[in-house]
């Protein structure tokens, strides 16, 4: 039996081992291919970036005359910012010793869904997806471009677009719940107590925005807090 024991171990350590040997990684070359894929990854985790993101070397690159089971990238220096064109600088390690150290200028897009207009957009308008489509835009070559995912009826067109063209961040503002030179209703509370009275906007204000309003009785001006539709709350 203790023979038995021992001739299964052995099969079963011989056949580990050959498994070990057939998942060995064989050396081979690094390509240019590699190198701008393993920037690409690099490049798009360093800036956070959200979308398609594409690279590609502007020159050609000579690869290192060796083999490596394992080739790395590690860059040294990064760009200011992501940009359609930039400079790179980064160190190439063959099994995790250095092969060559270089200066790359690299071609770059980030593709994701921008708005565009179907129809001309009059400004003050309210937003509405319906008179836009999604395009599949470059955000490094429209940096202001308005992503499709944002947008609702908090927003209007703070200027007029033409048909076809491209929405920016520019042509959008957040619709005013507070409107200068329209009364308003001023909600006043300390603790349980709350007082309910009228008052003068004395400027625009979105949600969230501190505004001042003037009491229609004392004209006197107070600060308070946009909450909703032609309504602020003060505090004692």
């Amino acid at each position: 039996m203790s023979t038995l024991r021992t001739l299964l171990a052995l099969a079963t350590a011989l056949a580990s081992g050959a498994a070990l040997r057939a998942e060995a990684v064989p050396a081979a070359a690094f390509t240019p291919a590699q190198l701008a894929s393993a920037l690409q990854h690099d490049l798009a985790g360093h800036f956070r970036l959200d979308g398609d993101f594409r690279l590609e070397l502007v020159r050609a690159w000579t690869a290192p005359e060796k083999k490596a089971a394992a080739w790395d990238v590690v860059v040294t220096e990064y760009p200011a910012i992501p940009a359609p064109t930039m400079m790179v600088r980064c160190s190439v390690l063959a099994d995790g010793q250095p092969a060559a150290d270089v200066t790359l200028l690299v071609r770059a897009a980030l593709w994701r869904d921008a708005w565009y207009a179907r129809q001309p957009l009059a400004a003050n308008a309210t937003f509405d997806s319906a008179a836009l489509e999604a395009r599949r835009t470059d955000f490094l070559r429209e940096h202001d471009a308005l992503p499709a995912a944002v947008g609702d009826r908090s927003y209007i067109f703070a200027r007029q677009v033409q048909a076809d063209h491209l929405v920016t961040w520019h042509d959008i503002a957040r619709r005013p719940l507070v409107r200068k030179g329209e009364v308003v209703d001023v909600v006043a509370s300390e603790g349980s107590l709350i007082v309910t009275m009228k008052a003068l906007a004395v400027e625009n204000g979105v949600q969230g925005d501190l505004v001042v309003v003037r009491n229609l009785e004392t004209r006197k001006d107070i600060t308070g807090l946009v909450v909703d539709e032609d309504r602020v709350q003060v505090h004692f």
